[in-house]
């Protein structure tokens, strides 16, 4: 029980929403109110040609999104908060996934321009399924978008969630004048480009203050809105927030940095502590004397200079603590680390130790893998860790023979990050890689270029899905892969996979074929 203040000290959080609708840009503003950073990278002007602190591959300032999760750590109001900021690009959603497991609540952005996305129903749906906790913040009101009640209903119609509004914006588009917040009792006004925000406190909606600051007419709405808005939701009962079925409603302008402090005021009060954690054995309670914690994902090269691999590890339990020794619980081993960091997207600290919610970057040789668990002795694994069957499939060709062993190693190492996956034909030595999406292709083409000075060429294959296969007859197995060898490749670890044509050829081979299992993720060999 001795690490509990520090255990209440942290919020571990992630910024999620469809491409564009500016999660980059409230990420950067939180740092700023955190004093992490000094200056909005995400100003675009001809003279200043910064970007965002938290895009910090090449392929990602040229493109404009984040496809890589990026982890960020600073100080507010004398709590310790972990931001990871994740990709908003469907084809990395694999990412995101694996991300949602490291955290214990997301904000979510909602660009009130566009609305709900399919990006985001379908992210939606990953944080309903673990009840994680959500506050929504509507972005971009000085835009000309959808009514305010509009897109409150929208939300709730296409969502799995149920909204609670915290504040209520006066106007939007060019009229936008700020919002009233609800449980303060105050008026937050807009003005475009202003550091900072001009507060009234005004309790009494009914006094002359409020006609005198935003007119007559915008007052009389007002006090409409806010009638109605009491009338239906009444006070926020944070435990309905705290097991996701309510989620607090806020609209701002990130980038003109408006409606964000309220937002991450109301987020220090009520956002969640570190939470148990599902294993393989039993539940985990953050206060547990003794360590464990789990690998959500993999990067190589954060640090071009050096050509590191860094593994991000989610402190579970316990104190995690530099130069002691730890049971990797797959491995079978005891591992140390002599130089864990913490992050501020692409610099690094090094620390002594870390505690529950804490994120921590881990030097890596090749010893870790998504989903990888550390203990101190006790053999489990933490659950819900998604892996993934991909649905498209490339060829790698070498274009340089010269550089044939730098090719090896970046795609071992970039295929060992989770985005995609690397097959090698059964027999043969044909390497072909597995995604989700189109846009992966082109990173990891980039990134072999770029970081391990390898030229390839991508050339589609006709598959439809990947199962790894299992039988309890060795017989059977070995008469399948001999007589469907076209189809076959094995995947890093020397597992069986079966590459399927199309739905059709897939139904048919598990009906003439029912000695062999066929799984469509890889947790089979955990």
């Amino acid at each position: 029980m001795k690490y509990i203040p520090e255990i209440q000290r942290r919020k571990t959080f992630a910024i999620i929403s469809h491409p564009d609708a500016g999660k980059t840009t409230l990420t950067e503003k939180f740092l700023l109110f955190g004093g992490a950073i000094q200056t909005a990278g995400a100003v675009k002007s001809n003279k200043i040609k910064k970007h965002a602190t938290s895009d910090f591959m090449e392929i990602e300032r040229q493109r404009g999104i984040s496809v890589a999760t990026s982890v960020m750590t600073f100080e507010y109001r004398d709590h310790l908060i972990n931001l990871l900021d994740t990709p908003g690009h469907k084809d990395f959603a694999e990412d995101t996934f694996r991300t949602l497991t490291a955290v214990d609540s997301v904000v979510l952005v909602v660009d009130s321009v566009n609305g709900v996305e399919e990006q985001t129903r379908r992210l939606m749906e990953v944080i309903a399924m673990r009840k994680t906790p959500v506050i929504v913040y509507i972005n971009k009101m000085d835009r000309d978008g959808k009514n305010r009640f509009d897109l409150l209903e929208e939300i709730e119609k296409e969502l799995p969630i149920r909204l609670h509004p915290m504040t209520v914006p006066i106007n939007s588009g060019k009229d936008f004048k700020g919002v009233y917040d609800l449980s303060k009792k105050r008026l937050v006004l807009f003005s475009p480009g202003s550091k900072a925000e001009d507060v009234l406190e005004i309790s009494d909606l009914h006094t002359d203050a409020l006609d005198r600051a935003i007119g007559e007419k915008d007052a009389a709405v007002l006090r409409e809105d806010v009638e109605l808005l009491e009338g239906v939701y009444g006070q926020l009962n944070v435990n309905d927030y705290l097991s996701g079925d309510i989620a607090p409603v806020f609209y701002g302008s990130a980038i003109n940095n408006f409606g964000v402090k309220e937002m991450l005021d109301t987020f220090i009060d009520i956002a969640p502590t570190p939470r148990p954690r599902e294993t393989t054995s039993r539940l985990v309670k953050p206060e547990e004397e003794k360590f464990s914690g789990f690998i959500f994902k993999i990067h190589a090269n954060l640090d071009p200079k050096h050509r590191d691999r860094i593994a991000f590890l989610r402190v579970c339990s316990g104190k995690f603590s530099r130069n002691k020794y730890y049971r990797h619980v797959r491995l079978e081993k005891d591992v140390r680390f002599t130089n864990p960091y913490s992050f501020m997207a692409r610099q690094k600290d090094v620390i002594e130790e870390a505690y529950p919610g804490d994120v921590v970057g881990l030097f890596d040789t090749g010893n870790f893998k998504i989903g990888d668990t550390l203990t101190e002795g006790e053999s489990f694994y933490f659950t819900g860790i998604p892996s993934f069957s991909p649905e498209i499939f490339k060829e790698v060709s070498n274009k340089d023979p010269m550089k044939t062993k730098q090719l090896e190693k970046g795609l071992n190492q970039l295929t060992d990050e989770g985005v995609a996956q690397l097959f090698t034909q059964f027999g043969g030595n044909k390497k072909i890689i597995g995604c989700v999406g189109e846009l992966q292709f082109e990173v990891i083409q980039y990134r072999l270029l770029q970081e391990y000075g390898a030229s390839v060429q991508m050339n589609a294959l006709p598959f439809y899905k990947a199962c790894w296969i299992t039988s309890k007859d060795p017989k059977k197995l070995l008469d399948f892969t001999r007589f469907k060898q076209a189809n076959i490749a094995e995947d890093k670890d020397g597992h069986l996979v079966y590459l399927a044509q199309s739905e059709w050829f897939l139904q048919t081979e598990r009906t003439n074929n029912p000695d062999i299992e066929f799984h469509f993720t890889s947790e089979i060999h955990k």
